[in-house]
């Protein structure tokens, strides 16, 4: 059982129709995720990726995701991920049996090992968001090692893009697998989930990537303004991937 693609809806907030995304999955998952609602290890009912605008300066986002969920009527444990991207950009990657969707936002580029530099701003667009469903339950230690795998090749397609990064300081993943059946040990980019999942990242963030670099990279900017994508224009309401 795949989760299907996430829909695109909206929530009202302060004074602007906000995007954001919504997977409400039929029965619960396996989950790990480094999100700030619904992180670690444990089972999910549905996540939601949501666009904050650049202006966000809640210190309470965890709180901010419980309110979105319960508007949406959400119910059970769940994944919450905010950015500063349109997620109407979502880019949707599959590979073997793994499905994979991302929102790539390469505003704020960092060397993850690097002091933090003078033209570092957090007023600049940054987050890669990235949600990962694997068809076979996976081992505490192979989750972990799921995680290990996406970042790894979502950081060899952002030196493929030309930018010398590791990623975003905000960046967030979250893999999914069934609560029953055989259990995969393994996950690491050879391996046999591993190494698709490996490529439906990288292929994700490449693609997603180049977009948000020669495009209006934040939501804020495309609001104010900027000319939506063609995919986006004379939108409204909730549309389906």
């Amino acid at each position: 059982m795949s989760p299907g693609d996430p829909v695109l809806s909206d929530r009202a907030e302060g004074g602007r129709r906000v995007p954001l995304l919504v997977w409400r999955l039929e029965r619960p998952v396996r989950s790990i995720s480094s999100a700030v609602l619904g992180g670690g290890i444990g089972e999910c009912d549905w996540l939601v990726n949501a666009t904050v605008p650049m202006s966000y300066d809640r210190d309470d986002p965890a709180d901010h995701l419980r309110e979105i969920a319960a508007a949406l009527d959400l119910r059970g444990r769940g994944v919450g991920l905010l950015t500063g991207v349109d997620v109407a950009d979502v880019v949707r990657a599959s590979d073997g049996g793994v499905r994979l969707w991302a929102t790539v936002g390469l505003g704020a580029p960092i060397q993850a090992a690097s002091p933090p530099s003078e033209d570092e701003s957090a007023t600049r667009v940054g987050t890669v968001n990235i949600v990962a469903w694997l068809p076979v339950r996976l081992g505490d230690g192979a989750l972990v090692n799921a995680v290990a795998t996406v970042t790894e090749a979502k950081t060899q397609a952002i030196r493929d893009l030309g930018l010398a990064a590791t990623g975003t300081a905000t960046d967030a993943v979250c893999v999914l697998c069934p609560t029953d059946g055989p259990v995969a040990d393994y996950a690491g980019p050879r391996s046999t989930w591993g190494a698709p999942l490996a490529r439906a990242a990288y292929d994700a963030v490449r693609r997603g990537g180049a977009v948000n670099l020669t495009g209006t990279q934040s939501w804020s900017d495309r609001a104010d303004g900027a000319q939506p994508p063609p995919h986006q224009a004379g939108g409204g309401g909730k549309r389906q991937w």
